[in-house]
């Protein structure tokens, strides 16, 4: 026998959960063929944790995710949550759960989707057993769901780079509590702040600096891990709002240290902007000139909700007479299956219902590859999806067969830029576009967030 089992028997932990986040703003709903399920032993894999070495028996269920778009399906969160929930049951009983979720769902009808999920994990197992998550830097936090958790942890860089860490920090913590530690609790102080991941970068100022007190805290006596919650600012949605949120096995230090992390929020907010050079898209392609560069179209970035669908900035170098340009990509099936058909004039844009202006193009030639055509025309190159994704590391150009090195402008939709891209020496540029994640969060229609939540509105 191992010597863990020689001593106490395996504690029984259930892993898995939904990973999403979806704009209010989007017109195309989320169904179940919109999510990739993980099961089995890779679910466990996901977590980098010895559980083994901790005395507990690991039991995936399945976690969900998708890549980012429009609300969920009220229909496909229900399959979703009900089968979630009856795989639990089978289980019991129970040591604990841990959840690795994202924390920004939208359903239509539900308020607070997670909040539900969550509820119902703990109504299934009981008081006794340990939940333990992970989230999202920018998922919404609600009275519900802290109450269902005893441990929280959540993403300290934006873009994410620490998804594995996250997943490890809730696995610790959860492991230590059922090894006989003190049971934790969870606190957490909304902050009245709504501003997108462009304008909190963990890399730049404020949110480097803000980011970097959090480890600092978790060395805090009674304290065990401290976050800060930019949540969601593309869902209109009555639980839209940041939050400090600390485990705690120590009431007083963990409700102090949330609202230590909550006003040193409220105090960088008037410093919260732009990670890059950001311009409406005429001035944006104006100031890029004929320098090496990437240009970013951050209102229809598929990571962050976006459809991925139009082409308005296609239309815009197209009028400026650009070329050289690489556009990675488009999605539009239909054009897709026109090419595959042997048409070789297709119109592109909007194809998905996200809008924006149909460019007719003429396709001088074109290769199949991982789902995309790689089309030649006028000078540019455009990738054109079969489904809404995203481009963002290297690795996703050099399936297509792509040298970046060989375009002066790369185009891709994105809002920051991934850790991949940052890294190229170009010069830079955010463009403002049209989009269901549009970045100028004034003219976004503003009905159910709370109010007095800046920037919608001042506060003092």
């Amino acid at each position: 026998m191992s010597g863990v089992s020689m001593h106490r028997a395996m504690k029984r932990v259930a892993i898995g959960g939904l990973h999403t986040e979806c704009s209010s703003y989007a017109p195309l709903q989320q169904v179940s063929a919109d999510f990739n399920r993980v099961s089995g032993a890779d679910l466990c894999d996901m977590v980098p944790f010895d559980f083994a070495a901790a005395g507990i028996t690991p039991l995936p269920l399945f976690h969900d995710r998708s890549v980012p778009g429009g609300p969920v399906s009220a229909a496909t969160f229900a399959a979703q949550r009900d089968e979630f929930m009856s795989l639990l049951e089978q289980q019991l009983p129970l040591d604990g759960v841990l959840l690795l979720m994202h924390g920004a769902m939208f359903v239509p009808g539900i308020d607070d989707p997670e909040g539900d999920f969550i509820s119902q994990v703990r109504d299934i197992v009981g008081p006794k057993p340990i939940i333990a998550a992970a989230f999202d830097l920018h998922g919404q936090i609600t009275a519900p769901i802290c109450a269902g958790l005893d441990a929280f942890a959540a993403y300290r860089t934006a873009p994410h780079i620490d998804t594995a860490e996250t997943y490890a920090r809730a696995a610790v913590m959860l492991a230590d509590a059922l090894d006989g530690g003190p049971r934790p609790r969870v606190y957490w102080q909304p902050v009245p702040i709504l501003v997108s991941g462009e304008m909190s970068s963990t890399f730049v100022a404020p949110c480097d600096r803000l980011y970097a007190q959090l480890p600092r805290i978790d060395r805090r006596d009674g304290v065990l891990d401290a976050n800060l919650m930019i949540g969601y600012v593309w869902a209109d949605s009555p639980r839209a709002t940041a939050a400090a949120v600390v485990t705690a096995t120590d009431a007083t230090a963990g409700k102090a240290a949330a609202a230590e992390i909550a006003q040193s929020y409220r105090d960088a907010r008037d410093a919260l902007v732009f990670d890059m050079p950001a311009a409406p898209l005429p001035a944006a392609l104006a100031a890029l000139g004929g320098h090496s560069a990437i240009l970013a179209d951050s209102g229809d970035n598929p990571t962050a909700g976006g459809v991925g669908d139009r082409a308005d900035v296609l239309e815009a170098v197209q009028k400026a007479g650009v070329t050289g340009a690489l556009f990675a990509g488009i999605a539009d099936p239909e054009s897709y299956a026109a090419l595959a058909a042997g048409q070789r004039q297709i119109t592109i844009g909007g194809a998905l219902g996200g809008g924006g202006p149909k460019v007719s193009l003429h396709v001088d030639s074109y290769h199949c590859v991982a789902d995309c055509a790689v089309i030649s025309c006028a000078g540019i190159t455009l990738v054109l999806s079969k489904k809404r994704r995203p481009f963002h590391n290297f690795s996703d150009f050099e399936a297509l067969g792509l040298d970046i090195d060989d375009f002066a402008l790369l185009v891709v939709k994105s809002g920051y830029l991934s850790p991949d891209l940052r890294t190229l020496p170009r010069r830079q540029m955010m463009a403002l576009t049209k989009g269901a994640v549009c970045q100028d969060l004034r003219r976004l229609e503003n009905r159910h967030r709370p109010g007095g939540t800046w920037p919608f509105c001042t506060f003092d």
